[in-house]
């Protein structure tokens, strides 16, 4: 993946920084933390990231940088990879190790690798979760885990999510060892929990790495402590790589013009916009399709910008 910017677009006068970082979060710090040494560097530009990951987690946390922090919905919705610990046998109020745990005496002998294997395919597909007592869910517009860590008790609704595959990469008793595919929303930690409810066991999540978010792969992440002014413009990702799967129009100078100032415009080659009426946006880019411009909404013939992420055409004919 390309990372580095034309110097002319990136941080200049002409164009403000905008891009992602994929940053590997280490234990211990909360993602609010790690957005924090990117934005102390980045001011007066914004900076957010695109899916929290706990304390407990480590791995891809993508930092969204300027304009492109208006990107984190579509990086969140990516496909998301982790690699995953669960100790069976044992539950906790957090459906981690972090919490108050609970050992289990078993009645029977532990599950074999069969019976996991099993037990895991009710996990796949399009689910039914209830999240954690301690999660950043809403409830009546406080968070979860402030009630749960004032002593309420949290009644929380299934939510529907996607799990895309489950992979056992190694079993002895009580530890479990999973890769997990998933979609935007969904608790590991849950995973666990429900999946020790099934085996009759208790389980709980014990060690979590996020090694993937769409394209963005764990192997290219850079820690808090490598980040410095001086290297920004290498490390930001173009933001580009961001819409590579989504219907993209490739503007003429003329168009181009017209995205800069907001402006609808009927699209010289209307069987691409045509097609994807039922879409919420259309990514607008510059003529070679090196550049992202904008999204933008298709109506009949027309385009009409939405978001607009250039003020200048230096750097982008």
């Amino acid at each position: 993946m390309s990372r580095k910017f034309d110097p002319v677009a990136v941080g200049s006068e002409s164009e403000p920084l905008f891009g992602v970082i994929n940053l590997n979060k280490p234990n211990g710090l909360t993602s609010r933390d790690v957005v924090n040494v990117v934005q102390r560097l980045v001011r007066p530009a914004k900076a957010g990231h695109a899916g929290t990951l706990d304390p407990l987690a480590t791995g891809v946390l993508l930092v969204c940088v300027g304009k492109a922090t208006r990107l984190i919905p579509i990086l969140q919705a990516a496909p998301k990879t982790y690699k995953a610990e669960f100790q069976l046998g044992r539950s906790s109020d957090t459906d981690d190790s972090t919490g108050e745990v609970c050992i289990h005496q078993l009645t029977t002998p532990p599950a074999d690798l069969a019976s996991i294997e099993a037990a895991l395919k009710q996990f796949v597909g399009e689910i039914q979760q209830v999240p954690p007592q301690f999660s950043a869910v809403k409830v009546n517009g406080r968070r979860a885990y402030q009630k749960a860590r004032a002593g309420q008790q949290v009644e929380l609704s299934a939510r529907t999510v996607v799990v895309h595959e489950i992979r056992i990469l190694s079993y002895e008793w009580p530890r479990l060892s999973l890769e997990i595919v998933c979609g935007s929303g969904t608790y590991i930690r849950s995973i666990a929990r429900d999946l020790g409810e099934s085996l009759n066991c208790g389980g709980l999540m014990s060690a979590l790495v996020r090694t993937r978010i769409g394209k963005f792969d764990i192997a290219d992440g850079l820690g808090p402590d490598d980040i410095t002014s001086e290297n920004l413009d290498e490390i930001i990702v173009d933001p580009i790589h961001v819409v590579d799967k989504m219907t993209q129009y490739r503007c003429s100078l003329a168009e181009q013009a017209e995205v800069r100032t907001g402006r609808a415009f009927t699209a010289r080659e209307s069987s691409i916009v045509r097609g994807v009426e039922g879409e919420a946006t259309v990514a607008l880019t510059n003529a070679d399709g090196t550049r992202l411009l904008g999204m933008a909404v298709p109506r009949g013939e027309l385009i009409q910008p939405r978001q607009v992420f250039v003020q200048h055409a230096s750097g982008y004919e």
